[in-house]
């Protein structure tokens, strides 16, 4: 009998390309608020006229037209979407495991579109009441869908890809991702200085709506991929199984993973979201974009190390051995940042080296502590606590940076308070990752093996949706 043309290795490359598609127009439009801060946080009129990087020729700090926002409320911007994940995600988590990816991959898809065009409406309101409620609106929907979509497309992923190239899978999968970041970083700012905020925050949307059809197109191919593997009606007697109160019996090992991904997580989101106008006001003689490129720097070593990283971790695998060594190596990123003026170059790259290496050893670890059938409830529950942790973080930095006023450069002291806290969340990161190593060779090391012997081969060779909601044999108190 011919081998089907989903068993081949070629049919999963081809659902993880388009899967990867899902999130690169929305992870583009995610970090445009950080690339327009000075527009955003900048003056609705300007008397003088316009002058596009805050300055006037002799450097001094010079007027720009923008939104009007505080720095409060830019940064709710990013709390809002964070919030709205932590709450909508672990909901998420548990429809995706009853009703299926094809059903996830429409909605949450649909839903980054329908958010990124009324953010980029509320821009149309400027100067009015209802510019910051549409925004945030905006991004209330956007989050709803993009932080479920990246559930979505995790789980797809571990389907398509477990006891195979798991790591390395991820690893193309947040390349794909970080590649719409670093576009943004390199082209937002020009495109906004030739055709203004609006049209920027539509274009935004239009990747969004690319991402809409790569969704159609990945949900076919697991569709017709599933039949041809004959899996449709195993996972859903498999979803049927699932209940909220399995949330009960995820094991120790999922817990401090995930409280070690929230750290880590907190101490990037946040500082990029900020970056480019921090580097502006520490640094002499960066303009807005010279500063939006440094900071996307961050994503750019993402972008490169990857997928060369997940072949590795895949290799070697030493994934809990990996979480620790990232939180201990970002330790000296906000130090730099913080107490010296080293070129801020050199901190954002080396913050995208660990940032590389913690999301192909992280995120990739789940699946090997949870069974499949669960999946998307732990990863939805994962993504919640990750959220609400960089949610509170965006707060917390905005009270910390705290003017009320747009046109003030903000003081360096403030700056340094923040770098400071992000120090702070590191240490949590150090601190909860070495718990995990702990607790997991207690538990047999499952975490710090090959991929291909982190299970039993009998299991490795199924396809990932057959595991059984329980392993059987253990104790039912908990899922390991």
């Amino acid at each position: 009998m011919a081998e089907a043309a989903a068993e081949k290795a070629y049919y999963r490359f081809l659902v993880l390309f388009f899967n990867c598609l899902l999130t690169f127009g929305s992870y583009f439009c995610f970090d445009i608020p950080s690339v327009l801060q000075d527009q955003f946080q900048g003056n609705l009129t300007c008397p003088n006229g316009t002058h596009p990087n805050g300055t006037e020729q002799n450097g001094t700090a010079g007027c720009v037209e923008g939104l009007g926002m505080t720095p409060e409320e830019y940064n709710l911007l990013y709390a809002i979407y964070a919030w709205t994940n932590a709450l909508v995600v672990i909901v998420a988590g548990f429809l995706i495991d009853k009703l299926g990816n094809r059903f996830g991959v429409f909605v949450f898809s649909f839903l980054t579109v329908l958010g990124s065009s009324i953010f980029a409406l509320g821009s149309h309101f400027k100067g009015t009441p209802y510019l910051l409620p549409l925004m945030l609106t905006g991004r209330l929907l956007f989050g709803s869908g993009n932080g479920s979509l990246t559930i979505v497309q995790n789980r797809i992923t571990a389907f398509w890809f477990k006891g195979k190239e798991l790591a390395l899978a991820f690893g193309l999968t947040l390349s794909f991702s970080r590649l719409g970041s670093v576009l943004n970083f390199f082209f937002t700012q020009q495109f906004e200085s030739h055709f203004g905020v609006q049209w920027t925050l539509w274009g935004g949307t239009f990747l969004c709506v690319l991402g809409f059809i790569s969704a159609i197109t990945v949900s076919v191919l697991d569709r017709v991929g599933m039949k041809q593997l004959g899996l449709d009606g195993v996972i859903q007697q498999e979803s049927k199984k699932v209940r909220v109160q399995d949330v009960r019996r995820l094991p120790l090992r999922y817990w401090l993973l995930v409280l070690t991904i929230m750290f880590f997580y907190n101490g990037v989101f946040p500082f990029v979201a900020d970056a480019s106008k921090f580097i502006q006001d520490k640094y002499p003689g960066y303009s807005q974009q010279a500063a939006a490129y440094i900071a996307g720097a961050v994503y750019d070593s993402s972008l490169v190390l990857s997928a060369s990283v997940g072949i590795l971790i895949d290799y070697v695998g030493l994934r809990g051995v990996f979480a620790l060594g990232c939180a201990v190596l970002t330790l000296p990123v906000f130090a730099l940042l913080a107490f010296t003026f080293v070129p801020p170059l050199v901190s954002t790259i080396w913050l995208g080296i660990t940032y590389s290496f913690a999301a192909a050893s992280m995120w990739p670890s789940i699946p090997l502590v949870v069974p499949q059938a669960t999946l998307g409830t732990a990863m939805g529950l994962a993504t919640s606590i990750q959220m609400i942790g960089i949610g509170l973080s965006n707060v917390i930095v905005g009270r910390i940076l705290g003017t009320k006023s747009s046109e003030l450069k903000i003081p360096l002291w403030r700056w340094q308070q923040m770098m400071v806290f992000m120090l702070a969340n590191t240490v949590a990161c150090i601190v909860t990752s070495v718990g995990l190593n702990v607790v997991d060779k207690k538990q047999g090391g499952t975490l710090n093996r090959m991929t291909k012997h982190s299970l039993p081969e009998s299991v490795a060779r199924q396809p990932g949706d057959a595991a059984p909601l329980l392993n059987e044999g253990e104790d039912e108190g908990s899922i390991n």
